[in-house]
């Protein structure tokens, strides 16, 4: 009866709020099964698992979680068999969930003899969408919720623990890439050297402006990287990205490069239709900045040069930028899942 209410304000209230209600009764018919532990072997199913939101990069270091402590979901797919398989964690971008997370990619890496463990960030924290205001869940958070997921997914009897990957979409890269970053990872004291395998950021953020480290040997860890990105993005553009993969190369980290030639920013998604978000929030492809992980010093990548005080606030108003398009493409999305499991069994000796 609820779910039925709520699906009638749809029809007489603000589109918005009766989408929200009809959410919130949905929820109310199927909550997750809350879990700290995979060891008991659970199946396929939609779990909550413990996590925490800090603020900050600072704050994620510090691992200082107070009362900011909070159930996250993720979505286990498991491969056929009894076996022990290798997984993925995948890490959604601004927009949220959508049906390939849950659906398409989950087939493609099944298929392939490869667990796919996809949590949701947004949903446990009650936002839809960071698109038009990134500062809704802080950037760091999504680092936290990679690592709670790959502290849980490493106790499924089924799961290699030495063989996890990260893969995150636009937003989500950013999460990966920092999920990679040396120190973030001693930081967070993980059990007998557990870390992710492999990285995979996919039409990535945080390849410039504040999110982009300043590379050099120790920054990054050892873990193959395989970034993915269309030649036509425009929403996070991929020459940066190239930039960036090409400076973690040379400080001693595998780094391969796939690009889609054509292909625009969400070319997994299952819409066809280009579609313009004015209002999205974005980086400009010539943003200078860059961060020193050791002290949260800014730098101009150009130049080398100090940013501080006012040329940091010049530099950073500077950077931000509106507007976007983005647009499944079922080609593209087909050529970017055939590169990433290639890379993963090369990656895992599969």
């Amino acid at each position: 009866m609820a779910l039925v209410q709520a699906m009638q304000r749809i029809v007489g209230c603000r589109w918005l709020a009766g989408l929200l209600a009809l959410i919130a009764a949905a929820a109310a018919f199927g909550q997750p099964a809350a879990v700290s532990s995979f060891a008991s072997a659970p199946g396929n199913g939609v779990y909550a698992f413990p996590s925490w939101t800090p603020k900050t990069l600072p704050d994620l270091m510090r691992g200082d979680k107070g009362d900011e402590t909070v159930n996250i979901v993720g979505h286990l797919f498991l491969p056929p068999g009894d076996q022990k398989v290798p997984a993925v964690v995948l890490v959604h971008g601004s927009g949220g969930l959508y049906s390939a997370e849950l659906d398409y990619w989950p087939r493609q890496f099944n298929a392939a003899g490869i667990a796919v463990f996809v949590i949701d960030m947004f949903g446990p924290r009650g936002v839809r969408s960071t698109a038009d205001d990134q500062s809704a869940v802080p950037f760091s958070a999504d680092i936290a919720d990679s690592f709670a997921a790959l502290r849980l997914l490493a106790t499924h009897p089924r799961i290699d623990a030495k063989r996890i990957a990260a893969i995150g979409f636009s937003r989500g890269g950013t999460a990966v890439l920092r999920s990679a970053v040396e120190p973030i990872i001693a930081s967070q004291k993980l059990p007998d050297g557990l870390q992710f395998a492999a990285i995979v950021p996919v039409y990535s953020g945080g390849c410039s402006g504040i999110f982009r480290l300043v590379v050099r040997p120790g920054v990054f860890s050892k873990a193959p990287m395989l970034f993915v990105h269309g030649s036509a993005d425009d929403y996070a553009p991929m020459a940066p990205c190239q930039d960036y993969a090409e400076k973690i190369r040379a400080a001693g980290t595998p780094v391969e490069f796939a690009v889609i030639e054509g292909a625009h920013h969400k070319f997994d998604a299952d819409e066809q239709q280009r579609q313009s978000l004015a209002r999205a929030v974005k980086t400009r492809a010539d943003c200078p900045i860059e961060i020193d992980i050791d002290g949260f010093r800014a730098f101009d990548r150009n130049t080398g040069a100090r940013l501080q005080g006012e040329a940091y606030k010049s530099a950073l108003a500077a950077c931000r930028d509106t507007g976007a398009t983005v647009q499944g493409d079922a080609k593209a999305r087909d050529q970017a899942a055939a590169a990433i499991i290639a890379f993963l069994k090369k990656t895992f000796a599969m």
